[in-house]
């Protein structure tokens, strides 16, 4: 049975989410200076969101322009999978195929819980973890960052590849999120697989969760990684290989930010050891 609709989960164009972002960094300055530091940090955080959005759909525009090879490149990662022994994603996506609930079930989740758990796990931390905010959300803009700088190189999506066994699902049942949008304002770009911004994001937000939270059931949100992983093999979304460099970006991230806070806490004790000068030592003067 075919569904003709297709499902989309993006509604803004970059350039109302660059515009909606531009009004929320203006309303940030100016909650800070009736001094509303909450108010100020939470649409600073939300505009933040909606800029690295801009940049994504940027990102998609401009590689569609020079997608000439897209199609080869995705080839020759399939090939260098196959003779460095990945399981062939292919033969994945056709144990599911045969059960269209599961399948359906993979594309609502490709669709839908990529941004939903992103973005509830950067509320929740913003909300009951503040101090821990910086650390993820800096993990965010960096990993994100560099996966935008790669997908600059376009690079096409399994499903795009029919003569190695890949089926493009979401098109099948209708659920494509690259089929058309809301009011019809965006056409998601198909040409940046590799990396996975999935896998960064749904691999970031289980780590964030696991370091930040106390609660003995936070293990509970590394089943989001393992479905996600799975779903975008199956859906023939991407390759094994987009994942992996899509972890990699995210442990250098999380690399940099360690160097990062090393260099400031060493910093912050040069400056508290350091003998005081006489200019410091003399007393002030009481006027």
């Amino acid at each position: 049975m075919r569904y003709p609709l297709p499902m989309q989960n993006l509604t803004l164009t970059w350039q109302t989410a660059g515009g909606a972002a531009v009004v929320l960094y203006g309303g940030a300055y100016a909650a800070a200076r009736v001094r509303k530091p909450g108010v100020s940090a939470l649409l600073r955080e939300v505009g933040t969101l909606l800029a690295l959005f801009t940049l994504w759909q940027l990102v998609g525009h401009l590689s569609v322009m020079s997608a000439d090879h897209a199609l080869d490149r995705a080839s020759w990662i399939h090939r260098t999978e196959q003779v460095v022994g990945l399981p062939d994603e292919a033969s994945w996506q056709a144990a599911v195929t045969p059960y269209p609930v599961l399948v359906r079930l993979a594309n609502y989740y490709y669709a839908v819980m990529h941004f939903a758990v992103m973005l509830g796990v950067l509320f929740w931390v913003f909300v009951r973890h503040r101090a821990r905010y910086a650390w993820v959300r800096n993990t965010v803009v960096i990993t994100t960052a560099v996966c935008l700088l790669v997908q600059f190189i376009p690079v096409a999506p399994p499903r795009m590849l029919p003569g190695s066994g890949f089926v493009d699902v979401a098109a099948e049942y209708g659920q494509s999120v690259y089929g058309g949008a809301v009011g019809g304002v965006v056409v998601a770009d198909q040409l940046s697989a590799m990396p996975s911004v999935h896998v960064a994001w749904c691999v970031l937000a289980a780590v964030a969760v696991v370091r930040v939270s106390r609660s003995p059931f936070r293990w509970l949100v590394v089943l989001h990684p393992v479905l996600t992983v799975a779903v975008v093999v199956v859906t023939a979304n991407h390759f094994w290989a987009d994942g992996i460099v899509a972890v990699a970006i995210l442990l250098s991230a999380y690399a940099v930010l360690a160097l990062a806070a090393r260099w400031r806490g060493r910093v912050s004790v040069e400056t508290e050891t350091r003998p005081r000068t006489a200019a410091e030592n003399r007393p002030r003067q009481v006027t």
